[in-house]
């Protein structure tokens, strides 16, 4: 790591942390030659290999970007949208892998949008996983469905243990 201050190609890590997210690391550094102390922040990289065979960097702001038309006229913040971005980038990177398809952050995006909002969720499933009718509407439909079903027999259940 070259110093900023005199350009010297070595320097002495005195510290490192964790950043709040999880995903880079501080590191306080020291120029042996001058004595000047600088910050760096290291992240692994992450890259999205588009359809067309394209590789570019993962960015947080395109999955929120394409979320947020999904999402228009829904009762879902920009601070939702945000916690939804971390919440795929964490799990995309949970994988280990360096370069990811699209293809995987769409799906990523999926859980996290189907409980933050339903509607949203239906309108970004039917357009990336190319719905072609009503049935695939009404499937997805009646898998929410499902869903609440089990959900309300889990809840029923478990408030039957309390009372016990």
């Amino acid at each position: 790591m070259h110093c900023p201050f005199c350009r010297h190609g070595d320097s002495r890590v005195i510290d490192s942390r964790t950043s709040d997210d999880g995903l880079s690391i501080r590191r306080r550094r020291q120029c042996p030659q001058c004595g000047g102390r600088f910050s760096t922040i290291e992240t692994a990289s992450l890259n999205v290999i588009k359809r067309s065979g394209a590789v570019e960097p993962f960015s947080r702001d395109k999955v929120i970007s394409g979320v947020r038309k999904a999402c228009q006229g829904r009762p879902v913040t920009d601070a939702d949208l945000a916690i939804l971005a971390q919440r795929v980038e964490e799990a995309v990177r949970q994988t280990g892998l360096s370069q990811i398809d699209a293809n995987e952050i769409g799906l990523a995006i999926l859980g996290p949008l189907r409980e933050l909002d339903e509607v949203a969720y239906l309108r970004f499933a039917s357009v990336y996983q190319a719905f072609e009718s009503l049935d695939d509407f009404e499937t997805s439909i009646a898998e929410l469905r499902a869903d609440h079903a089990r959900a309300s027999l889990a809840d029923a259940a478990a408030g039957g243990d309390e009372s016990a």
